[in-house]
């Protein structure tokens, strides 16, 4: 959530730089700031109140040790008056406060300076690319076919046990599964990531503190008995974590990792994009966390940008990182790298991890905060990534070590999977 202050002082810098996620901010902006006067208005009109009623109680025990009761009853009789006006006041207070909350939590995230202009995919940054995208000649297999073929991988299982978009992982295809959980969670912990093991359900306070509410409310798969969420990412528990804490400055960066299933309901477009393990209401994947100090959260981006680029790298698939533009970007972030890998046999490139600089619009909504070293209390920055969504890698492996023998499985991952081909 944008802090009320800054856009009181900077209204037309605001709208401006949300035009650039093509958020017309306009009339919402102008309605945040008639709510904001009218709520201070009733906040001075309460302290008036209770400045007066302060006085008049120190003026009613002098008359009442003077013996004037008379007197000290006549302004009693005032001091009634102003609980009632008192009451009122805070009610309206009350309720303006939640008018205006309900609209500052329905704006995005101003985006950082370096996000390009677009409104779509399309105008994305392509900044880096690198390894061997296959020949134009060659006609690998499909991976959910290579999935029929060596029974790793039913789709139809799952959509007779649940429905489309929750495939079940057999034999070598579930330790596939494991083997790379494993391999993510080591590769985090090895870079001092704490690793946690988070509730796959969370409360509404949850989903409001990282922004998947209201905005995401339609994806998210919701038991309405309990009033609770099944996550859509790994992020939301692990951030809340840190919901209504103060931090000290020397406790940065704080950095956590998790794996966790992930549950979406938005089914996305129809045809080629969906097939297989392209997009599905339930799937895998690890996720790094930071929680950083505002001044070093854009280094810290970078630096999450190239721990997912050498988790990639070990796993020898061609991928390329995109800068993502203002109308591709999600409404908390301020800056985000999508990783793309190449599927070679679907000649595409499929989307594995999203890397986001939030800074403080998470931690203003849930109250994170830390004490620098003069003793204040400013609001910190949180940052997240996929390392990484598991079904498009699984897709990418399967089609691009596709021979005649089988699926190789890179060096990297032998140790975890227990053999090096699937065949």
């Amino acid at each position: 959530m944008l802090q009320l202050n800054y856009i009181r002082e900077n209204t037309q810098e605001v709208i401006d730089r949300l035009a650039v996620k093509n958020f017309k901010a306009v009339d919402i902006i102008a309605n945040v700031l008639n709510l904001d006067t009218q709520r201070r208005d009733a906040q001075k009109l309460l302290d008036a109140n209770l400045a007066e009623a302060n006085n008049l109680a120190k003026e009613i025990g002098m008359l009442f040790k003077s013996g004037k009761q008379a007197e000290a009853n006549v302004l009693k009789e005032r001091t009634a008056e102003l609980k009632n006006q008192a009451k009122d006041l805070s009610e309206k207070h009350d309720q303006i406060e939640t008018e205006l909350n309900l609209l500052l939590v329905q704006i995005p995230n101003l985006p950082h300076s370096s996000v390009p202009l677009g409104k779509s995919a399309e105008h994305n940054q392509n900044i880096h690319q690198e390894g061997t995208i296959p020949a134009e000649g060659s006609k690998p297999i499909p991976h959910w076919d290579l999935c029929a073929k060596y029974n790793i991988i039913d789709f139809e299982l799952g959509n007779k046990i649940t429905g489309a978009g929750f495939p079940v992982y057999k034999g070598k295809g579930a330790r596939l599964q494991r083997a790379l959980i494993n391999f993510f969670l080591d590769n985090a912990t090895s870079q001092g990531y704490l690793e946690i093991q988070p509730p796959l359900m969370v409360n509404e306070a949850s989903g409001y503190g990282t922004g998947q509410l209201p905005d995401k409310e339609g994806q998210m798969y919701h038991a309405t008995v309990d009033n609770l969420y099944l996550i859509p990412t790994a992020e939301v528990p692990v951030t809340n974590i840190y919901r209504d804490v103060i931090l000290n400055e020397k406790d940065f960066p704080v950095k956590n990792t998790a794996y966790s299933a992930c549950f979406r309901r938005e089914a996305g477009s129809y045809g080629k994009d969906v097939r297989g393990l392209n997009r599905l209401h339930q799937f895998d994947k690890v996720e790094i966390v930071q929680i950083q100090h505002p001044d070093k959260s854009y280094e810290t981006l970078e630096e999450m940008k190239e721990y997912v680029a050498s988790i990639l790298r070990k796993l020898e698939l061609p991928f390329r990182i995109l800068r993502l533009c203002g109308g591709d970007m999600s409404f908390t972030s301020a800056l985000t790298y999508d990783f793309e890998v190449y599927s070679a046999a679907q000649k595409m490139w499929l989307e594995v991890s999203s890397v986001s600089n939030f800074e403080s619009y998470q931690a203003n909504r849930m109250k994170l905060r830390f004490k620098d070293k003069e003793g204040k209390t400013k609001l910190a920055h949180t940052l997240n990534g996929s390392a990484l969504a598991l079904p498009r890698i699984v897709a990418a492996l399967l089609e691009n070590n596709q021979t005649e023998d089988g699926i190789v499985i890179p060096q990297a991952l032998v140790a975890y999977t227990g053999f090096n081909i699937i065949d």
